[in-house]
């Protein structure tokens, strides 16, 4: 409550805003240079309260604010967002073995079942590509194509629990239709 409290939080505030627009013209920068057509992100729920005691719990990081600053920059570059389910990106492994364990020791390194130490981002990165390249190769097919794909790939009938083995999958599928 004291004006240095203030001071702190307005300072704190305006860092916050300052890193935001730095990450924002990063990923367009590295989209831009990449030759992108889309930008694919994780679509991030902000809404309700979030769990703790009795206060809610203080949140400093921008996610909103970067990613309406990302689609704005992107448009101005002739490029597209598209925003995919986050539920399970990093729960479950991008080889389809099943969830995955975080490293007790280094925390962003997980343990797939078979064994196997990946990092995790780099699996939630290949599950968040999966599933939006899936949605678009489902998307403009005819409702009894769709459905016939879905029976030979059955995970692909639940976008949430989708990952790049099931893409690997469903691809192999429909290179054999069209042949």
């Amino acid at each position: 409550g004291s004006v240095q409290a203030k001071s702190r939080w307005a300072y704190a505030k305006s860092l916050n805003i300052e890193l935001g627009r730095k990450i924002a013209g990063a990923i367009t920068k590295y989209a831009k240079e990449n030759r992108a057509d889309i930008i694919v992100f994780e679509y991030l729920e902000t809404k309700g309260k979030i769990s703790g005691k009795k206060k809610q719990k203080l949140h400093l990081w921008r996610k909103r604010d970067i990613q309406k600053r990302c689609e704005h920059q992107a448009h101005r570059n002739g490029m597209r967002i598209s925003r995919i389910c986050a539920w399970n990106t990093s729960r479950l492994a991008y080889d389809g073995t099943g969830t995955v364990a975080r490293d007790p020791g280094n925390h962003s390194l997980c343990v797939f079942q078979t064994g196997k130490r990946y990092n995790c981002d780099l699996s939630a990165s290949y599950n968040i590509g999966a599933r939006y390249f899936i949605r678009e190769l489902l998307k403009p097919l005819p409702v009894t194509e769709r459905s016939l794909l879905e029976a030979k790939v059955p995970a692909v009938k639940r976008r949430t629990s989708c990952v790049y083995a099931d893409l690997k999958k469903l691809s192999s599928e429909m290179n054999l239709r069209i042949a």
